[in-house]
């Protein structure tokens, strides 16, 4: 699972050009929009579309699910995770 963890804070560095910003200075468990990371709503679009492209998976902006899908790197990959193995 880390290994996706590093995955995904890659892929998130990579899509929202987070020049300043290692894999390693994104806490796994922290949240990814507000006082956490700091992403924004279209930060969130962009973001969906990158997982989307990379992992197959499909994300619904109105589902309550895919707001706390989003909470934190962890949340994200275990949705991802649940996601592949119901495909």
């Amino acid at each position: 699972m880390e290994q996706l963890h590093n995955e995904i804070k890659s892929l998130i560095i990579n899509v929202l050009n987070l020049e300043d910003i290692t894999p390693e200075d994104i806490d796994t468990e922290a949240p990814l929009f507000g006082e956490g990371l700091g992403l924004d709503s279209i930060d969130a679009l962009e973001l969906g579309l990158a997982i989307k492209n990379q992992f197959g998976i499909v994300l619904s902006a109105e589902s309550d699910d895919t707001k706390k899908m989003f909470y934190s790197i962890k949340t994200l990959a275990d949705f991802i995770v649940s996601q592949q193995q119901g495909a």
